[in-house]
Parts: structure tokens; C-alpha cells; sequence
């Protein structure tokens, strides 16, 4: 059994005893916490929490005791069902609530779940709170409230709807060339909520044909969930026999979006944020943002629009606390994450999707064409497995000695930006390890720069 305690909420496995798992003595404690900074930081006038949650198994089990939860500690909760984690974030300001909770475990298999908090924005705790949440939660310093002042309980399953009526009033979203272009469009949901939302979205996006697959909501994952080349073989193989322009591959709470070419070739996630801000700069001039671990395609791409691009640390809230510094018209991380600030702050598929459709069906081309015109690069990832004696943070410093004549960012680890290729250093907070991204034009090339600092590292460690 485990239970992960971070800055951006609890995740864990379900079942166990207290402190082992996700369990729901944790789960009351965690969200007893957040209610108790949420009372302490908001500046709305209301007195509601929204709830929504992805379709895992443990779903209703955990609603129920966060929702209970919250109305012990005072506050209205509006339930919003099956709901992916970029219309939760809508439905927070649509309602003007205090904050919001999303029960997903995100990419995690079926017998993870997980507590995602959001402020009165709608986006993500900071680094700040989520410890403020820790402290409280380690220290139980939270009272629920009298009888004279329980929460009340609401349930509205109109926000599926608000979130697909907001992603078409999007300027830069043109239903008429998707409509003209007949579109035939294939989907994997992985059995989750991507399946609710993700066939009405396109059918009102003027799709012609939508093949569905693993589209029923019922939590049991036909295949891993996240979203990479190595689990998608079955959409992947019906995209191989023809017939359909596209496929779309979302996570379980639907903020990551994967691309299927019309040959069953994979689009590459690295590439959806690339083609989506090609789409966004052209109309719209202006900065983006992603990732330090993200393909250094964005960069180009921006470049080529005489725009600014900036890198920020790993994690969505440093990805749009930087958009908002440099009022970035687009932004998001490499993992298929599109985070488009005309409709909200956080990474949302059903955005990408209407963008990506847009796009296409202004370029005229094949979805494998459109991804040939993108500067090629590869990404490489590794790992180096250290001691729990080992000082990484005394490593990364001699690393970043070593290759000082390199252009270095240590923002988020080391990142060592060469002229053709990067490699990026990041060290694990739970466990002794430093993560190792390389990108260069080639996968090879990218192999190799990595071998080679890793190489270093090794050296450093002895």
C-alpha cells in the first residue's frame, strides 16, 4: 500500500491501514486541511467547494467522504459527477466558489486515486499552500463546524455541457472548416470520463464520424492509462487499416491529449503543444511557455513568429505562474498538456482537440504531413539509481562546473542547453534518484548526449 503526501494533494493506493493507503481516515484528514486553508485564504464571498471526479473505481467511495467531509467543516459542496480535471476547474469560476476538489489519480493505474486541490481560480495550489495543507493535516489543527452551521449538498451535471459550450465560443475554434473538412475522427478514453464529455464535443464540433473506443466510463482501464506509444497498440492498429483522418488518446481526467497520425503512426505528445501554438501564434502573435523537460520545437516554432518563448520549472503550477509573468498567449508541458489561457489556466484535451481540429482543417494536409513540418527532435529518458547517502544537490553543482562554457538553467535541477541538443538533470523529491531528459535531432544523438552526462554523474558519485 502507499500514500504520497505532496504539495499539490494526496495521491495513494486504495485500501490499508491508517497512513498506508488511501484510505478514508487519510482522506478526511487531508480535505479537513485543505478546507481550513481555503477559509483562511479566500477572498470570495461564497461558501462553496466543488467536487468532481474521474470514473475509477474508488470514485464514489472517495466522494463520499470528501463531500461529507466538507459539509462538516462548513462548506456547500457542488458535486459535479463525472467530470474531467479542466471542467472541474471551469465549474469553480463559473460557480464563484472558494475552491475546488478533483478526485483523480491522473495517469495512475485503477487502484490509485487522489485528491487534486484548486483555489478560488480554479488552478492549483502553490508550493506555499500545499505545505500549509501538510502542516495542518500533520498537526489535525482543524474544527468542524456546529450544528447550526453544517455545509449543505448540491448536485449539478450541467458542467460537461458549460465546458464544451465554452471551448466553442473560443474565437480561434472554427466549427464551420471542421465541419467543411468531414473529419473521421477515432478516440480511446481508457474508460473514463473522456468518454462522457469527448463524443459530444466532437459531434458539435461538426466531426462526420466518430469511432469510439473504450469510451464506457466504468473505471476497469482495458489497457495502462497513460497515454504513450507502448499502451495504445488497439487504436493504434485500427488507425494502421485506414478510414480515419486522426485518433485521440486522452488520460483518465482528460488534461492530457495524444495524437494517432492516419497511418497509425504515433503523433509524438511532445507535439501537441507545438502544433497547437502554431495554430494559436499565427492568428494571435505573443509569448509561449512550457517545461524545461519539454522539446525544444516550441522554441523554434515561437522563434520563427518573432515571439519570446521561456522555460519553466516541472509542474502545471510553475508552467502558468510563468505564462502569467510573460502573459504567454500559450503554453503547457511536453506530456500532450495544452494550457490555453483564452479559456482557462489549466491543461485541458478538449481545447486541444478544437484547436488541433481548427488547424487542420485550415492547413488542408494529412495529420502525418502536418507533424512533418515540425522541426525533428527526439527525446531520450533515463534514470540514475543512487544511494540514499549520495548529495545530489552537491552533484548537480559539480555538474553544472563541469559544463559551464554551456548555455545552463538551474531553475528545476541542471539543464545543460547545447547548440543542437539538452539534457536535463532533475533530482526526485521521495526517492534517490535523478531523472535524466536528453533531446537532440536524432534518437541516437539524444542516447548518446545522455549516456554521457549520466556517464559523469556515475563519476561523481563514487
Amino acid at each position: 500500500m502507499t500514500l504520497i503526501k505532496s504539495i499539490s494533494g494526496i495521491r495513494g493506493t486504495i485500501g490499508g491501514g491508517a497512513g498506508q493507503g488511501l484510505n478514508p481516515l487519510d482522506i478526511v484528514k487531508f480535505t479537513s486541511a485543505y478546507a481550513t486553508l481555503i477559509r483562511k485564504t479566500t477572498t470570495v464571498k461564497s461558501n462553496k467547494i466543488v467536487v468532481g471526479r474521474d470514473a475509477r473505481i474508488s470514485g464514489e467511495m472517495v466522494k463520499n467522504v470528501v463531500c461529507g467531509t466538507l459539509m462538516g467543516m462548513g462548506f456547500d459542496v457542488v458535486n459535479i459527477g463525472l467530470a474531467s480535471t479542466p471542467t472541474t476547474e471551469l465549474a469553480v469560476t463559473m460557480e464563484g466558489a472558494c475552491g475546488g476538489i478533483i478526485l483523480t489519480a491522473s495517469h495512475n493505474p485503477k487502484q490509485w486515486n487522489a485528491l487534486k486541490l484548486l483555489n478560488e481560480k480554479g488552478e492549483f495550489l502553490n508550493a506555499e499552500e500545499g505545505n500549509e495543507v501538510l502542516r495542518i493535516a500533520e498537526a489535525e489543527a482543524f474544527e468542524y463546524a456546529d450544528i447550526d452551521h453544517l455545509g449543505e449538498y448540491r448536485e449539478d451535471l450541467t458542467y460537461n455541457q458549460k465546458h464544451i459550450d465554452s471551448v466553442l465560443n473560443l474565437k480561434l475554434v472554427d466549427v464551420e472548416a471542421i465541419r467543411k473538412a468531414h473529419f473521421k475522427v477515432a478516440i480511446d478514453c481508457v474508460n473514463s470520463v473522456g468518454g462522457v464529455i469527448l463524443p459530444e464535443l466532437l459531434e458539435r464540433l461538426g466531426v462526420e464520424k466518430v469511432e469510439k473506443l473504450y469510451c464506457e466510463p466504468t473505471g476497469h482501464f482495458q489497457h495502462n492509462p497513460e497515454p504513450l506509444e507502448k499502451n495504445l497498440g488497439d487504436i493504434m492498429g485500427l488507425m494502421s487499416k485506414g478510414g480515419y483522418d486522426v485518433a485521440f488518446v486522452v488520460d483518465p481526467d482528460v488534461d492530457r491529449l495524444a495524437m494517432i497520425c492516419e497511418d497509425g503512426s504515433m503523433y509524438g505528445e511532445e507535439y501537441t503543444l507545438v502544433t497547437v501554438a502554431d495554430y494559436v501564434l499565427k492568428h494571435t502573435p505573443g509569448n509561449t511557455v512550457s517545461n524545461l523537460s519539454s522539446t525544444r520545437a516550441l522554441r523554434d516554432v515561437t522563434r520563427q513568429y518573432g515571439c519570446d518563448y521561456n522555460a519553466a520549472a516541472v509542474g502545471e503550477v510553475n508552467v502558468v505562474t510563468k505564462m502569467k509573468e510573460t502573459g504567454a498567449v500559450i503554453g503547457g508541458e511536453g506530456n500532450g498538456g495544452v494550457i490555453y489561457p483564452e479559456s482557462h489556466y489549466g491543461r485541458d484535451a478538449l481545447v486541444g482537440i478544437a484547436l488541433f481540429l481548427s488547424h487542420l482543417a485550415h492547413e488542408g494536409k494529412k495529420v502525418s504531413e502536418l507533424r512533418a513540418s515540425y522541426p525533428p527532435y527526439f527525446i531520450a529518458k533515463n534514470r540514475i539509481d543512487l544511494t540514499p547517502e549520495t548529495d545530489v544537490d552537491a552533484i548537480l553543482a559539480k555538474v553544472k562546473e563541469l559544463y559551464k562554457e554551456e548555455e545552463i538553467n538551474d531553475i528545476d535541477g541542471v539543464k545543460i542547453d547545447f547548440p543542437d541538443k539538452w539534457v536535463h538533470l532533475r533530482k526526485s523529491n521521495t526517492e534517490p534518484i535523478i531523472r535524466v531528459y536528453s533531446e537532440a535531432s536524432t534518437m541516437e544523438a539524444a542516447d548518446e548526449i545522455g549516456q554521457k552526462v549520466m556517464d559523469v554523474v556515475y563519476s561523481l558519485a563514487k
